[in-house]
């Protein structure tokens, strides 16, 4: 049963097109949907898969659907849940020109918390887990998956789900970003240095040092995508 090609809803379709045409411009923000019939036509669904589309878009922030009015489209951006972070890591095409580093001074914020957290309260897990990382293949994708992992686990042994739960929002684009940012050997060099020295405090435990270190390896992550991307200047 494993090996069944996956095959997306009719409904699943409709909203990855109409999330690809509102992220081209072709739907821009605060303008109006077209009409039900004909905008299932162009689809190729049927009205009540278009509904069901809707009714998706419209949870996640995508679409205000107003009744007796056409439906708008909303400023995904500034209006949007965290739903919005999971369509944008299967379109990383189209980011806006902001949003990795908003995403890096967001972790920054709240990563050295729910270190210190994790490393207070399940030092043994932590410790076993960064010890699993110590001899990763010096290559990016090894490096992404990696960190991803590592801020997976961070976050589910700091005792607040939470902090879980907005991670897992943007795990995916943290991926994507991951392939790109360890591409360079700085950077994986830089990763491999601070997974050693939070694993010697996470042995010791000192939560208050990891705080302090993660803080500062999530600064200097950030200062090096900058200037990977030329938006250091």
């Amino acid at each position: 049963m494993s090996d069944w090609p996956f095959t997306p809803r009719p409904a699943e379709l409709a909203e990855s097109r109409l999330i690809e045409a509102i992220l081209d411009g072709a739907f821009p923000p605060n303008s109006s949907l077209p009409p039900e019939r004909e905008l299932a036509t162009q689809l190729g669904v049927t009205r009540p898969t278009l509904r069901e589309a809707l009714q998706r878009l419209s949870r996640d922030g995508w679409l205000e659907i107003r009744q007796g009015k056409p439906t708008r489209v909303c400023d995904y951006l500034r209006e949007g849940s965290l739903g919005i972070l999971k369509a944008l890591a299967q379109h990383p095409a189209n980011l806006p020109d902001n949003f990795i580093p908003d995403l890096l001074r967001f972790r920054l914020s709240i990563a050295p918390i729910y270190t210190r957290d994790a490393v207070l309260n399940h030092p043994t897990e932590v410790s076993e887990f960064l010890f699993s990382i110590q001899s990763l293949p010096d290559d990016a994708k090894s490096f992404a998956e990696a960190d991803v992992k590592l801020h997976a686990t961070l976050t589910t042994f700091s005792g607040n789900l939470i902090y879980l739960l907005i991670y897992n929002g943007f795990s995916q684009l943290s991926l994507i970003m991951g392939n790109a940012y360890f591409s360079s050997q700085p950077a994986r060099d830089l990763s491999r240095s601070f997974y050693a020295n939070l694993l010697k405090l996470a042995h010791l435990p000192d939560p208050d040092a990891a705080e302090e270190l993660t803080r500062q390896v999530m600064q200097n992550s950030l200062k090096f995508w900058l200037q990977l991307t030329n938006q250091g200047s």
